[in-house]
């Protein structure tokens, strides 16, 4: 019962837009998940995000953006999005969407990745695609280096 615990809060965290599998990943290496397993959970629920992002933008968003205080965090949240790295994305589309969300930093990763789709209009099938090697990227470069790092290579 442990383990699958264990394996239930990576996922959470791997969903959360405060670690996604940034966080997942090390936590379920750390607390004893197999290696190969910790990934792919993560790695799938990070994957998961996307879908959730876009109905949330395109559906709720909507109903929400009437209430005064949500619109201007919403409003708020889209000028940062557009100042930061907009212009990369919306000059290098595909790649620069991949390029942002596979930084494995604060504040990249699949939550901005979908911000930028719905705020920049990009095609959702491509702008899917390209969250998902992006997540693909950043796990692998979180989940190497965890395990080097566990292993005292690092």
């Amino acid at each position: 019962m442990y383990l699958l615990e264990e394996i239930i809060i990576a996922i959470l965290w791997s969903m959360s837009p405060f670690g996604e599998a940034k966080v997942g990943i090390p936590y379920g290496l750390v607390h004893g998940i197999n290696i190969y397993l910790v990934f792919v959970v993560c790695f799938l629920a990070n994957v998961l995000v996307f879908p959730i992002m876009m109905l949330f933008l395109e559906k709720i968003n909507r109903y929400l953006l009437k209430w005064y205080y949500y619109k201007k965090a919403a409003l708020w949240v889209a000028r940062r999005a557009k100042s930061g790295s907009g212009n990369k994305i919306q000059r290098y589309g595909f790649w620069g969407l991949i390029l942002f969300v596979m930084i494995p930093l604060p504040g990249t990763g699949v939550y901005a990745g979908s911000i930028a789709t719905y705020l920049f209009k990009i095609e959702k099938q491509k702008a899917f695609y390209a969250n998902v090697i992006g997540i693909f990227f950043s796990s692998v470069i979180v989940w190497v280096t965890t395990v080097l790092t566990m292993k005292g290579i690092g």
